[in-house]
């Protein structure tokens, strides 16, 4: 079957066709490419048509498809089994390699997700404050749990409503929304709320709706107020732990949070996400503390085989090996499309993401995306798409480069931008 007729089945099947929605190409006006395999920096859908791949599973994949050295230790794992549901030496093999890596965590807990994650620092943080109340940022996306599905309001700073249906009243107001790069509107919440807030969570670069670089004065004002009103300062560093250097924005900006959460690359392309921190706040968490969580494969030892082989490769040689791939990927479709009608489009880059986007103004916030990007980005990702390029099926997802997007994978994206 090819990738027409198994969306159709999928439509039958499984709400919208998909089990997750971005992966529907809403407003994309194409069907959604299904893929059969991956090597490398490339990917094969089920037409049998290939691609250069941009998405990389949304990040995960830092070394590319089917790195030989993880399959290998996956199958090795495979042999002793593939869930306990007991205590096993795999987690402690990783945990003690990431935390012997970033100064600022004494102790680590693994999920199956980044959003488990999140969804545990949000309870974690009201857990030892015993304070109901936390600030997000519109723009910022941590995870499909109630108290994260909130945009701002239309009022006051640090109003907010609900961005889904099925979340209740009492969790919109629970989350106060501000907006990036506006500490002033962070200083006035804490001013109306002093004694209620229980942290502030935000992802120290912001990826999941465009790339929004913040000044480094803007994230020490959150560890400040934070400081200063007792609050929590919370970095979800799902898509950029590991990315940005092993410590992350944490480790470039030297800006220490309580807690911060991991996904994505920590599993080596298998579903692990993580929830890290100092000793005295980590053991809040039971069973030595009075907050609950728990999950049947957390800490799954194939999962903990893979983000330990894949993290170990992450040396500093690799770092600038990923940041020269991603800034050469960078240039090359920049010359390609300020020749092919898309001037008006700039790449920003930071590290091995990059955003390719309608505009040439400098974001730091969602108000400032341009109105008609939803169209613009049709066209550019439609046009890549015939060429055998895959980027993320949606406006506001970022790119991602990958070691294996070698000079090679650059010279095939060269011949098919301009063939």
């Amino acid at each position: 079957m090819n990738s027409n007729e198994l969306f159709e089945k999928s439509l039958r099947l499984v709400p919208g066709g998909v089990h997750s929605p971005v992966r529907s190409f809403k407003g994309l006006h194409c069907t959604p490419r299904f893929i059969n395999h991956g090597k490398g920096a490339y990917i094969t859908d089920e037409d049998g048509k290939n691609y250069i791949d941009f998405c990389m599973s949304f990040g995960p994949l830092i070394l590319g498809h089917q790195d030989q050295d993880v399959k290998e230790a996956i199958i090795k794992a495979l042999d002793n089994g593939w869930t306990f549901g007991a205590c096993e030496k795999y987690s402690l093999e990783l945990a003690e390699f990431i935390i012997g890596k970033i100064s600022f965590i004494d102790q680590i807990r693994f999920t199956s997700s980044g959003t488990e994650a999140v969804m545990t620092a949000i309870r974690l943080a009201r857990g030892v404050t015993g304070r109901a109340k936390i600030i997000k940022f519109n723009g910022c996306y941590h995870g499909h749990m109630d108290a994260m599905l909130i945009k701002a309001g239309s009022g006051l700073a640090g109003t907010s409503e609900a961005s889904s249906k099925g979340i209740t009243e009492q969790q919109a107001n629970d989350t106060l929304v501000c907006e990036l790069a506006d500490l002033n509107e962070v200083k006035n919440v804490f001013e109306r709320y002093p004694n209620d807030i229980a942290a502030i969570f935000i992802e120290p670069l912001p990826a999941n709706n465009g790339l929004l670089i913040q000044d480094q004065a803007f994230l020490q004002g959150l560890r400040d107020l934070c400081t200063k009103y007792g609050a929590l300062l919370v970095f979800d560093e799902v898509i950029s732990g590991f990315r940005m250097g092993f410590d992350g924005m944490a480790g470039i900006t030297k800006i220490i949070p309580d807690i911060v959460t991991y996904g994505k690359i920590i599993g080596g392309g298998m579903p692990v996400g993580a929830i890290a921190g100092k000793k005295d706040v980590m053991q809040f968490l039971a069973p030595l503390g009075p907050v609950y969580q728990a999950g049947t494969l957390s800490g799954n030892p194939v999962a903990m085989v893979a983000g330990l082989t894949s993290l170990k490769k992450l040396t500093p040689d690799a770092y600038v090996k990923l940041e020269h791939n991603t800034k050469a990927v960078v240039n090359t479709m920049a010359e390609w499309m300020k020749a092919k009608g898309f001037e008006d489009y700039q790449t920003i880059q930071y590290g091995s993401l990059f955003y390719p986007i309608s505009t040439h103004d400098k974001l730091n916030n969602i108000t400032q995306l341009p109105k008609n990007m939803n169209e613009r980005f049709f066209s550019l990702f439609k046009t890549m798409l015939d060429k055998g390029i895959y980027l993320a099926p949606n406006a506001y997802e970022v790119a991602f480069g990958s070691l294996s997007h070698d000079a090679k994978v650059i010279e095939d994206l060269k011949n098919r931008l301009w063939n």
